[in-house]
């Protein structure tokens, strides 16, 4: 694959990887330099749990491909149910990546290292959206109201259980052993 030969949609898809890496570090501060305003603590991580970690893929990662859309999505004839099928695959493949991959190298080689996990976050957007560019390129997509409700659903999800997580590993707080934003 010759980043040349891609069409415009595609381009933008690759150059998420490291936009969103960065826009991703950059929230993992977010809560904390706001001296902990809960309405940041809806999309930023508001402790070290993996879950809450989570929250630096999820809102760039859906910003990134509707903004896309929104802006030029008419002008490059982008099939609607292609495109949020791709982003939807993009988003769910980078959120199952992390706690894979962070269970797997804790527990298979009994360490945590700051390094690995920033490099996870790399990862999981790197595997996201290459998932949403194969996606993009070689389905038809879903419908697209199918797609969205889905991302919904999981916006939700995220705001529900920054309140009342459930007591289970992927959501408590390594350093304090608390759960969600207490």
């Amino acid at each position: 694959m010759c980043y040349k030969s891609l069409s415009s949609p595609e381009k933008w898809i690759l150059t998420g990887i490291p936009v969103l890496f960065i826009v991703g570090s950059f929230m993992h501060f977010l809560y904390d330099f706001t001296s902990k305003n809960v309405i940041i603590g809806i999309i930023a991580p508001v402790n070290e749990s993996v879950w809450e970690h989570l929250k630096m893929i999820l809102l760039p990662v859906i910003l990134w491909w509707t903004i896309y859309y929104l802006a030029v999505g008419g002008i490059y004839n982008i099939d609607k149910n292609k495109w949020f099928t791709a982003a939807l695959a993009a988003l769910l493949t980078a959120l199952i990546t992390i706690p894979l991959l962070f269970y797997f190298y804790t527990r298979a080689f009994g360490i945590e290292l700051l390094i690995v996990d920033i490099l996870l976050l790399f990862i999981a957007l790197l595997f996201g959206q290459l998932a949403g560019l194969h996606f993009y390129k070689y389905t038809k997509g879903i419908d697209s109201t199918i797609s969205i409700s889905i991302i919904f659903s999981l916006i939700f999800l995220f705001i529900l259980f920054t309140f009342y997580p459930p007591h289970l590993p992927l959501f408590k707080d390594g350093p304090t052993g608390k759960y969600g934003i207490y």
